[in-house]
C-alpha cells in the first residue's frame, strides 16, 4: 500500500497572527474550526489537498488533563510544554485497516485507529480516523496516520467550494517538510522501510551545512538531513533534537525564508 503526505501540524500560540504573517508572504490561509472537548482549535493553509495545520489551544487545561494515546501528536505537544515550532506530520491512506496491520507487522507501536471530529465556523462536521505509530526502540515520533470520511475527489470539491482551498497570491506550492536527525542513513532508511516509500540519494544542502536524504510521497516530500558543521540543523539537534522544523513551498514569483513562531519557512523560486 502506498501513503500520501497529508499535512504538517504547526503549533502556535496566535493561529491569527500567523495566518497574517503568511498572508504578507503571499500564502492564504482559512479559519479550520474547534476540536470540541479536546481543548483545541486551528487554522488551515491549504496547497491542493497537503496542508499546513496552524493548531492551538482554547483551553490548556483540558489539554494537559486528558489522557492522550501513546505517539499522539496531542501527547507531542504536552511533552514539548506548548512550545511553538513544527509538531508532528501526517500522512494519509484509504484503508486504515490494512495499515495498521502493515505497521503491526513492521513491529511498530500501533495505536488506534480512533475517531474523530471537528466543527467548522459554519457548523458542519468534518470527520476522520487517526492511527499512531511508534518505533519500540525510541527515536523521532514517527508520522500519525489520517484517513478522512470522504474520498480525496469529494473533499477536494467540497474545500474548494467552500473557499478552504484558494488560490495563494505567491501561487506557492508545497514542496516538503525537513527533518533533524542525528543518523541520516539509518533514519532515512528505517523509515522508508516502514512506510512504503524509496529514499533518495544523500545531497548537501549549503544553507543548511547538512547532509540530506529525501523520501517521495504523493503530495510532499520528507527530508531529513544531518550536520556537516555548525549551522541551521547543528543548532535545531542541540536546542530541540530530532524533528521537523523546516517547511519549504515553491513558487514562480520569488524566493525567500522567515521564521515565524518557532519554525522555518523557505520559499524557492521554481
Amino acid at each position: 500500500m502506498s501513503f500520501a503526505f497529508d499535512h504538517v501540524v504547526h503549533f502556535v500560540e496566535n493561529p491569527e497572527k500567523a495566518m497574517a504573517c503568511l498572508q504578507k508572504h503571499g500564502v492564504a490561509s482559512a479559519e479550520g474550526g474547534v476540536h470540541e472537548n479536546r481543548g483545541t482549535y486551528n487554522a488551515v493553509s491549504y496547497f491542493g489537498l497537503s496542508y499546513i495545520e496552524l493548531l492551538s489551544t482554547y483551553d490548556k487545561e483540558l489539554v494537559q488533563q486528558t489522557e492522550h494515546p501513546q505517539h499522539s501528536f496531542l501527547e507531542t505537544v504536552v511533552k514539548e510544554q506548548f512550545t511553538e515550532g513544527f509538531s508532528r506530520v501526517a500522512l494519509r491512506t484509504t484503508d486504515m485497516e490494512e495499515a495498521a496491520r502493515r505497521f503491526c507487522q513492521k513491529g511498530l507501536v500501533v495505536n488506534g485507529p480512533e475517531a474523530f471530529s471537528r466543527k467548522r465556523p459554519d457548523g458542519s462536521l468534518v470527520e476522520w480516523q487517526l492511527l499512531y505509530i511508534g518505533d519500540p526502540n525510541g527515536g523521532m515520533e514517527l508520522p500519525f496516520i489520517i484517513q478522512w470520511k470522504e474520498e480525496d475527489g469529494e473533499r477536494r470539491k467540497d474545500l474548494v467550494e467552500r473557499q478552504v482551498i484558494q488560490p495563494h497570491p505567491s501561487k506557492a506550492e508545497f514542496s516538503h517538510v525537513t527533518f533533524a536527525v542525528h543518523q541520516l542513513e539509518k533514519t532515512a532508511e528505517q523509515w522508508a522501510d516502514w512506510l512504503g516509500a524509496k529514499a533518495g540519494e544523500v545531497f548537501v544542502d549549503e544553507a543548511l551545512q547538512a547532509r540530506c536524504r529525501s523520501l517521495e510521497f504523493d503530495g510532499g516530500r520528507f527530508v531529513f538531513s544531518s550536520p556537516v558543521a555548525d549551522g541551521v540543523v547543528a543548532s535545531i539537534l542541540q536546542e530541540k533534537g530530532e524533528g521537523p522544523f523546516q517547511v519549504t513551498l515553491s513558487s514562480p514569483t520569488d524566493s525567500c525564508s522567515f521564521r515565524m513562531f518557532g519554525g522555518i519557512y523557505k520559499i524557492d523560486k521554481r
